[in-house]
């Protein structure tokens, strides 16, 4: 996998001879297979993607073009769900994400249908991206981060090495993830969490969202509105209400930030 870069679209596929494509494959110009990888039945690959030594791609899967799959990875595998009885199913990955050695993405279940991982992903050694997970946009997922079924991870965050997450729990935007963490509710947008058993939020991902380029202004308002929900004497509802009546915290980040929080079905970590 190394001196990787895109190729022209026009050269074909290179397969190693070692390798085994099944018929109904397809594969986008510039795609290279290397030794002893597997592509399924049903499989797309996108152009340039390259699939290094011994990677498996079961079946019914999609993955995006100037994508990078590191040896011994896994996708396209049957949930591990006891309900799950065989139905067709799918998994998405897609444009210039990087899924490093190990690492396994299971296709959904009849619940959603598909496994979703977006664009321009980092996916680390021997993470696990279990059944109906959607992982959004610029998402990192850092060495054997191990998530169970239908969680949510959206565009911007990133989740530090051996987090476990509890199924259907959402990540919101920006949000960072400590080391280790144990992650069984919800983690609201633009905020940093760590702790395992049981997490805390450790105030706004500042570095984050400066990085992200975030105005000044967006990141005060984005701390007052913290301040508020977290840090008050007042009751979530209230915090809510004082947020959402506070003509001078009117901000689209700070929109989302309550109605991510007003909306959580397993309720905030904090």
């Amino acid at each position: 996998m190394t001196d990787w870069r895109p190729e022209a679209e026009t050269r074909s596929a290179s397969i190693h001879e070692s390798a085994f494509v099944h018929p109904s494959a397809e594969l986008g110009a510039g795609v290279e297979i290397a030794q002893f990888a597997i592509v399924g039945p049903g499989v797309t690959i996108g152009n340039n993607t390259r699939l290094g030594p011994r990677v498996l791609i079961e079946k019914d899967t999609v993955v995006g073009r100037d994508c990078r799959i590191a040896n011994g990875a896994v996708l396209g595998t049957d949930p591990q769900d006891l309900k799950y009885e065989g139905e067709r199913t799918f998994l998405e990955v897609g444009d210039r994400t990087v899924i490093r050695e190990f690492a396994t993405l299971n296709r959904g279940t009849a619940a959603a249908g598909k496994t979703i991982v977006g664009s321009d992903c980092l996916i680390m050694a021997y993470c696990h991206v279990a059944h109906d997970c959607e992982i959004g946009n610029h998402v990192i997922l850092s060495n054997a981060t191990n998530m169970a079924g239908h969680v949510a991870i959206e565009d911007w965050a990133i989740i530090s090495g051996l987090v476990a997450i509890h199924q259907f729990v959402r990540i919101g935007a920006h949000a960072f993830v400590g080391g280790g963490s144990r992650i069984p509710q919800d983690v609201p947008p633009y905020c940093r969490v760590a702790g395992n058993p049981s997490p805390k939020l450790y105030g706004l991902n500042a570095v984050g969202l400066e990085r992200r380029g975030f105005s000044t202004e967006s990141r005060r308002r984005l701390k007052r509105a913290y301040r508020i929900l977290f840090q008050s004497d007042l009751t979530r509802s209230r915090a809510i209400a004082q947020v959402e009546a506070d003509g001078t915290l009117q901000d689209p980040e700070v929109a989302y930030f309550i109605d991510f929080i007003r909306t959580s079905k397993r309720g905030i970590v904090c």
